[in-house]
């Protein structure tokens, strides 16, 4: 079976152009997103929630708490065994204040 297709010659200017043409689709794409799940679907992202440091990750972001390994294969890398000595210290030396 043939289908017909019509053409239509369309004036105007940039904007009315625009009106027809983009405004147009976007009704008929939200009347389908409508029609397909019930509501328009919301568009934005999610926030999510900051979540809150312990003390200890506080205290290893800290620069000047920071304890480099200084010779070795492991030269630079952060001692985080020390770092956890000091830090136990200083709790310590916190609550007896």
């Amino acid at each position: 079976m043939l289908e017909a297709i019509y053409l239509v010659k369309v004036e105007g200017t940039l904007d009315e152009l625009r009106e027809l043409f983009v405004e147009g689709a976007k009704r008929e794409a939200r009347k389908q997103a409508k029609k397909a799940g019930g509501e328009i679907v919301a568009t934005g992202v999610k926030k999510t929630r900051k979540v809150v440091k312990s003390a200890w990750q506080k205290y290893i972001g800290k620069k000047s708490n920071q304890i480099r390994v200084k010779s070795g294969k492991r030269k630079g890398m952060l001692d985080l065994a020390k770092m956890s000595r000091a830090y136990k210290r200083a709790q310590k030396a916190k609550g007896k204040r």
